[in-house]
């Protein structure tokens, strides 16, 4: 008996280190998403709000203020079905700047092609986010549906391959989502949000700023 106990104990000790090592490679938005992730609407388009995901931090944030410039992919689509197909997705290229005497952040969308400036490190993370939209049109108020997100820096390998003659390639955008991050790259997702149902969603009015 003793020894069961023992061999109990001990297996008890591995789970949980298991559990903290394996939580350790998670990324934090990904663990707190169902806690973090909401869904409002403009009218015509759905938007996502998560104020708890900073992605302006570690790696990309010493980059930026160091003079670099960072590029951010997002991709949001809509299913039917929890994990299922999307029915409609959008993606785009963000670039983030930092200006290291106003220590201030610039956000340019390159597909939407809307830009901010002289932004706070919060400003500019709830700005990107709040101007990364997809259609609504067509979905019917009392049909539920779930809202899928992806975040992702960009290595400069993929810059050239997302650029074709006609600018930026959506379709290469949503392409790019379906590997995995390389070394060096960060990503935070993919998350889905569901069931919501659009006559549920919180209605708001979105400014969106030139002043870049």
């Amino acid at each position: 008996m003793k020894k069961r106990g023992i061999t109990q104990q001990a297996r008890q000790g591995i789970s949980r280190r298991s559990w903290l090592l394996a939580g350790l490679g998670i990324p934090l938005f990904r663990a707190t998403a169902t806690a973090v992730l909401s869904v409002t609407s403009d009218g015509d388009n759905l938007h996502v709000s998560a104020p708890e995901l900073h992605f302006l931090s570690g790696r990309p944030l010493t980059r930026l203020k160091d003079g670099n410039t960072v590029v951010y992919l997002s991709h949001l689509s809509l299913l039917r079905e929890a994990g299922g197909e999307p029915f409609r997705e959008t993606a785009e290229r963000i670039t983030v700047s930092y200006d290291v005497w106003e220590e201030k952040f610039k956000v340019v969308l390159a597909i939407d092609h809307h830009s901010a400036a002289h932004l706070s490190q919060a400003e500019a993370e709830t700005w990107c986010l709040e101007n990364l939209a997809i259609s609504a049109l067509g979905l019917e108020p009392q049909r539920p549906f779930w809202l899928r997100f992806d975040l992702r820096t960009a290595s400069e390998r993929d810059l050239p391959v997302l650029e074709g003659a006609s600018g930026i390639s959506i379709r290469g955008l949503i392409e790019m989502f379906s590997r995995k991050a390389g070394a060096g790259e960060l990503r935070w997702g993919p998350v889905e949000v569901g069931p919501q149902r659009l006559i549920d969603v919180p209605r708001i009015s979105v400014r969106r700023a030139h002043n870049g």
